[in-house]
């Protein structure tokens, strides 16, 4: 039997109902036996000053940093707000990376993200993918979750019903275990 992934979950969207919430779910449900998620909610997280920073971390921050340190990966799920990643989830990650000690450096994680748009969460994700350069953060490569046209893949209750999203989700979550797997076994001590 593999060994168990804890798994850091960043839903993007504050909104309570929104789809990246709902695939965050669904996520969760997909995911290979012995994954476990924690997840904190990113709209606590002030917003970024450096002036703060320099008297030292606020709770929650110390909090969400120490939470991602324990975890053995990351996971993105981001809506797209103007052609990019929201501003509040921006916001957790640049407090969150912070000197010293980022807890981002080395994590496998994965991207993934719903939107009523027919392009689904491309831009989005592609923009966060440039962010996880400087963190040091090595994403999955595929597949691809951009969950398009998500108004009519949630049913009333939140649940996703799209099959072929459902599959990729899976995948990923399968794909992000062994890839969290595979750097432990290639690294000293793993």
């Amino acid at each position: 039997m593999a060994a168990s992934v804890r798994i850091f979950a960043f839903c993007g969207s504050l909104r309570n109902g929104s789809y990246n919430r709902m695939a965050l779910r669904a996520a969760r449900e997909l995911a290979p036996e012995g994954t476990s998620f924690d997840t904190v909610d990113i709209g606590a997280i002030p917003l970024y000053n450096e002036d703060v920073r320099a008297q030292g971390f606020p709770p929650p921050v110390a909090e969400m940093r120490e939470r991602i340190r324990a975890a053995d990966a990351i996971l993105f799920v981001t809506p797209e707000y103007n052609y990019s990643v929201p501003g509040v989830l921006k916001n957790a990650i640049d407090w969150a990376s912070r000197p010293p000690d980022q807890p981002f450096n080395g994590k496998p994680a994965a991207i993934m993200g719903a939107s009523p748009s027919m392009l689904g969460t491309g831009r989005a994700q592609y923009h966060l993918r440039q962010t996880c350069v400087f963190l040091n953060v090595f994403p999955v490569n595929q597949p691809e979750v951009l969950i398009a046209a998500a108004s009519k893949k949630f049913d009333e209750k939140g649940h996703l019903t799209d099959e072929a999203s459902r599959k990729f989700i899976g995948q990923l979550m399968q794909s992000l275990v062994d890839w969290t797997e595979q750097l432990r076994r290639s690294r000293p001590n793993g």
